[in-house]
């Protein structure tokens, strides 16, 4: 694979990115505009109904950000004409056909000029309504690609996915595309426009019976999580997931297709600054709420691996795949992620927190330090129920008990307790296979493209994703944790 300047590519290029607001698109963005001025364009696809909310979307979801202060810093004189001339908000919705695009003039504008479509559109909530992930992370997905070919300069469509589409496989799990149909646990008729059917039924059922908007949202839960463990995959969000490249796949035609599977983001590790999250994040709530008190056990096996890469790696492993394979014919698969290069285990990740936040103590609202400990170890879901039983649920007969003893007088704090148990076990069940995940993700294809990076010279520094270069204590203790509590917890 030869690689010229990444660079020089990027000059005079417009881009179309979907999911403008999200965490890695704002990240993409910013750096695309700050090694590359002379971009052409960026037409920013947001949820919104008209021009001027999708505007207001863009400078406060997107520009207003901290994340944008050292381009601020750098256009200090021109920041605010340099952004209105190079990012087009664009009104739409990749759940709908054309993306929702109902300015004709704009529409025909992008299919006139745009060369890259980049497609960071997604639900990421593993028991999302199945209508809800359906429409955005499989449909969706085919929605960009419909709209790409309408493109005539297009040059490739990248569309990122996540590395979880493998299931609960263990092992090394290959950098290899899914074929039309396939399922994890080998059984036959998924049918993605069987899937559209049945959701749309069973809401019409709910419908028809009058179920109230909530009564709908658990329903359309409950069925995303049914559809998805009837063909192997453990939760909504990685079934849609997969079911949206197996679309972009089958219908790519001659169209260069590159899709990026990265594992579990975490914080930028230098670019445009260490540490800079956005959202509650896996890692980030076990890691705060166990500083803050409130995090007492740990279940799992301490000693699997967790498989983390930093936010600004991906993005740069985005703009090299885009500048490698533009022009290209192609359907490669790129792992982004640190299994295999670079492993820390979660007994790594408890030490550096019980270490931070000895060192830095949480203040609670009480204006006291909180001290922390080691965390009990629960390493099978037996250990946990026995847990949960002795710590909890016997509290909650006694207080069921006393509740019906004293005429209801403590039926709020039951009530409390008992939702929040609740919402506990139902967190659990979701998070379950990725705390006992005994996978790796091979990232062949991705080293390679680390070669062609470093075999090109001088710009090899400037689009790191290499995470071998990662010293995970410093990163933790110094950057990741310090972020995640100044920008997610503050």
């Amino acid at each position: 694979m030869e690689l010229g300047s990444i660079v020089e590519f990027l000059e005079n290029k417009s881009i179309l990115v979907t999911g403008a607001t999200g965490f890695l698109a704002k990240i993409f963005v910013e750096r695309i505009l700050r090694t590359q001025p002379n971009v052409k364009k960026l037409f920013l696809l947001l949820r919104a109904g008209d021009t001027k909310s999708a505007t207001q979307r863009l400078h406060n979801e997107v520009i207003g950000k901290e994340l944008f202060r050292v381009l601020r810093e750098k256009r200090a004189s021109n920041f605010n004409s340099f952004v209105s001339k190079k990012l087009t908000p664009v009104p739409g919705d990749i759940s709908c056909d054309n993306l929702g695009v109902t300015d004709s003039n704009l529409r025909e504008e992008m299919w006139r000029e745009v060369d890259i479509v980049v497609n960071l559109a997604a639900t990421t909530n593993f028991d999302e309504r199945y209508d809800v992930a359906l429409g955005i992370n499989t449909l969706g997905a085919r929605h960009v690609l419909d709209f790409a070919k309408k493109c005539v300069k297009i040059k490739m469509l990248l569309h990122v996915s996540t590395a979880y589409v493998a299931g609960e496989q263990s092992g090394l799990i290959l950098e290899q595309p899914f074929q039309m149909g396939e399922t994890l646990n080998g059984t036959f008729g998924l049918d993605i426009e069987e899937e559209k059917r049945v959701m749309e039924e069973r809401l019409d059922e709910l419908q028809s019976e009058g179920a109230t908007r909530e009564a709908v949202t658990l329903a359309m839960k409950d069925l995303g999580i049914q559809r998805a463990k009837m063909h192997g995959w453990p939760n909504t969000y990685v079934f849609t997931k997969a079911m949206g490249e197996m679309l972009l796949g089958h219908l790519k035609e001659n169209l260069p297709l590159v899709i990026l599977r990265p594992t579990i983001i975490s914080s930028t590790y230098k670019e445009p600054f260490p540490g800079w999250v956005e959202g509650i994040r896996t890692i980030d709530s076990f890691a705060v709420g166990y500083g803050k008190g409130q995090l007492t056990f740990f279940l799992g096996d301490i000693e699997s691996i967790i498989d983390v890469i930093p936010a600004d790696m991906v993005v740069n492993s985005m703009i090299v795949a885009m500048a490698a394979h533009a022009n290209q014919p192609c359907e490669v698969i790129y792992q982004v992620g640190s299994s295999v290069t670079n492993p820390v285990r979660y007994s790594s990740l408890h030490d550096f927190g019980l270490r931070y936040f000895t060192k830095n103590p949480w203040i609670n609202k009480d204006g006291k330090a909180v001290k922390v400990g080691k965390v009990t170890v629960l390493s099978t879901m037996d250990s946990f129920h026995r847990y949960m039983a002795l710590r909890y649920l016997l509290l909650l007969k006694g207080l069921q008990f006393v509740n019906t003893a004293f005429c209801q007088y403590f039926r709020g704090t039951y009530t409390d307790l008992n939702r929040r148990i609740k919402f506990l076990l139902r967190l659990i069940e979701l998070y379950k296979p990725y705390l006992f995940f005994k996978g790796v993700f091979d990232d062949m294809n991705t080293e390679k493209l680390r070669m062609a990076v470093r075999a090109s010279g001088a710009e090899a520094d400037l689009f790191y994703f290499d995470p071998k270069c990662i010293d995970w204590e410093d990163y933790f203790m110094n950057i990741h944790i310090p972020g995640a509590v100044k920008y997610v917890f503050k």
